[in-house]
């Protein structure tokens, strides 16, 4: 679902903390904390995985999945041309 490398990616993209992403996401911060610590997929409850894609995603990032057609493949997050055009 999503990399603890592209929960860290996203926030930097937004200029949020991991306080400020608990919040988004109504989550607790030792919850985002524990996920971004995490190696490679974040695993966990899903309904909080939820929680914090929907969070991101409200907040104007796009998370790219591993096989999402790209000329470079991989995963990814960029912001939607909205959000980038607001910031």
């Amino acid at each position: 679902m999503i990399t603890s490398q592209q929960m860290r990616a996203a926030r930097a993209l937004l200029s949020i903390d991991q306080k400020r992403l608990a919040e988004l996401a109504g989550v607790s911060l030792p919850t985002i904390q524990r996920m971004e610590a995490s190696d490679g997929q974040v695993r966990g409850v899903v309904e909080t995985l939820v929680k914090v894609v929907s969070a991101l995603e409200r907040a104007g990032v796009e998370l790219i999945g591993e096989n999402a057609p790209s000329q470079t493949g991989g995963r990814g997050v960029r912001l939607r041309q909205a959000a980038a055009a607001q910031g």
